[in-house]
């Protein structure tokens, strides 16, 4: 049996653990690993290697995906789906392993339902997939945000500034809600609950007046202020204006972007990841396809991939309320 697996998507700290325990336990069960460069890109191309323990060997604390990663719009057009297919015969693979985000994760679903069996590993910063509690890459990304809040924290009561912090998360506020909490933040902002520009330089003003001379407000990519036009400007730049236009304080502005993808995993996540690869491989060698491996609690359990579709239910409103409590 020869079984191919793939990173997809955007990357997560964590990929690479994940391979590197699929590619291991795959051989220990005598099954041929292969390895497919850049997603769903190569997999169109045909671009297949052979992975064996060694390939594999130094990677598990490495950040990003050592097989490369790219966003495929040839793949969702029939077209490049039948080249897919097409170069999945020509490898000789009986199976696929898919490590990636909810796009890349429809992206196995298709390859399922298409006769390739396929089983799909959840890697998103974000932490948005429907099914399991934790994705690959999440707790890395939101210890490289408390970090970065810690720091920030020391600038702003030097100079009693305000201190915007956007951070990703275009459909979900997982990350500012979490990094938040963890990071001691005053206000978050996330797309789950709009606010206005008013209710936000009044939360500011409001702190001044209990004797606060800085705040760290954590604003997720996705958040639109309510009532606020268009601009273009990303959701942070918009709200750290109009604080400056106030006069209420003096207010920067630190978009920390992709710096929540990048460094070496950590030790949550390398220990998922690996759990994650051995299930995913496990599934495959047993005979079994069509599902998601995802962690429940502290198990691991298998989604069908027909259900990953449905809305998260990661972000906790719990926690949102518990960050404005603590807060004042």
């Amino acid at each position: 049996m020869r079984i191919g697996i793939l990173t997809s998507g955007g990357d997560s700290p964590g990929m690479n653990a994940a391979v590197r325990a699929a590619v291991r336990c795959g051989t220990a069960r005598g099954l041929e690993m292969a390895g497919i460069r850049h997603g769903y890109v190569g997999l169109i191309a045909g671009d297949v290697v052979p992975l064996d323990n060694r390939a594999v060997g130094g990677i598990i604390e490495r950040g990003g995906t050592f097989l490369g990663s790219a966003r495929s719009k040839e793949f969702i057009e029939p077209d490049g789906q039948q080249h897919a297919l097409r170069s999945i015969e020509a490898a000789g693979l009986d199976g696929l392993i898919v490590v990636g985000g909810n796009g890349s994760l429809a992206g196995a679903r298709w390859l399922q339902e298409n006769g390739v069996p396929t089983v799909g590993i959840p890697a998103s910063i974000d932490n948005d997939i429907y099914g399991s509690a934790m994705a690959i890459g999440v707790d890395t990304a939101l210890n490289t945000v408390v970090e970065s809040l810690d720091r920030i924290r020391d600038t702003a009561i030097s100079h009693d500034r305000a201190f915007v912090v956007e951070v990703m998360g275009r459909e979900s506020g997982y990350i500012a809600l979490m990094g938040g909490l963890a990071g001691g933040a005053e206000l978050v902002l996330v797309p789950e609950f709009p606010e206005t520009l008013a209710d936000v330089s009044e939360y500011v003003l409001s702190g001044l007046r209990k004797g606060k001379h800085h705040s760290i407000i954590v604003v997720a990519e996705g958040f639109t202020a309510v009532g606020s036009v268009q601009t273009g400007k990303s959701p942070g730049r918009i709200i750290s204006d109009f604080l400056e236009q106030t006069g209420a304080i003096e207010t920067r502005l630190s978009i920390l972007g992709h710096l929540q993808r990048g460094g070496s995993p950590s030790a949550f996540d390398r220990i998922l990841a690996s759990r994650l690869g051995k299930a995913a491989v496990d599934i495959l060698a047993d005979g079994e396809s069509g599902v998601m491996v995802a962690l429940t609690g502290q198990e691991l359990t298998s989604v069908p991939l027909s259900e990953i579709a449905r809305p998260s239910e990661n972000f906790n409103s719990e926690i949102y309320e518990l960050i404005n409590e603590i807060a004042n």
